[in-house]
């Protein structure tokens, strides 16, 4: 991961986001595998780049990159990896504020013997949140280990999602009112969901979760039975995407 800290017509200078006070350079050659009049078409000022370290010069202290030769495979893997970095040091940030330590002396307390035993500390955290037992067999000390199970569930709670469906319901008697007020308040009842209204005779259907997938086929199996057993009326939806909480 880098950042790109000054260009050239034929190059642009880069910081190594991962490894403190080195740079690289990307030539025009290794910025993309069809011909290149302008650099900066492909490449702007202070935005991150997943690159490949192509040679190493360390008498002139030269690191060669390439934005080309990174697999879009590789590019979405690094991406990750490197944005739970991220959330990890945030953890770990946190642990080190509760113990009134400095974010140096929380890695030599633990943050490198978590990364040691899983290369990947978020994955280290992961597990605290929800297992913390295994970090202990796992030789981490118990101290840590509740303190950092306090901390990562409180950081890795699972977001709920609103899976939002729109709802048309008519119904063709004198009570017709009545009987989408009888509709709706069923839903409600028995599923739990949360309607509003739109306008005659649209009505929002929502529900929240923490699986937004299962979610969206329960609440297309509900809506799809209830309006199976609609008499006198009839009824459609149409689902509407997701939202964050």
């Amino acid at each position: 991961m880098v950042t790109v800290t000054n260009m050239t017509p034929y190059s642009a200078l880069c910081r190594l986001d991962e490894y403190p006070g080195k740079e690289g350079m990307i030539h025009i050659s290794e910025v993309s595998g069809k011909w290149v009049r302008d650099i900066r078409k492909f490449i702007k000022p202070n935005k991150n780049y997943i690159v490949k370290v192509l040679r190493v010069d360390e008498d002139k202290g030269h690191i060669a990159l390439s934005l080309k030769r990174v697999a879009k495979v590789d590019r979405t893997r690094k991406m990750q990896s490197y944005n739970y970095e991220k959330k990890a040091e945030k953890i770990l940030m946190k642990i080190a504020r509760r113990e009134k330590i400095t974010l140096e002396k929380a890695y030599e307390s633990i943050g490198y013997q978590l990364q040691e035993k899983f290369d990947d500390m978020f994955e280290a955290f992961k597990l605290a949140a929800e297992s913390p037992d295994k970090l202990i067999e796992m030789g981490i000390e118990k101290k840590w280990v509740e303190i950092i199970h306090e901390v990562a569930k409180e950081f890795i709670q699972k977001k709920k999602i609103k899976i939002k469906a729109e709802l048309d319901v008519k119904f063709y008697t004198g009570d017709g009112v009545e009987k989408i007020k009888e509709f709706l308040n069923n839903l409600i009842n028995k599923y739990g969901l949360n309607i509003k209204y739109i306008s005659a005779p649209k009505y929002s259907v929502e529900i929240e979760s923490n699986n937004p997938k299962l979610a969206q086929k329960e609440l297309v199996k509900q809506l799809t039975n209830a309006i199976a057993n609609i008499k006198d009326g009839e009824a459609e939806f149409k689902m509407v995407g997701e939202k964050n909480d």
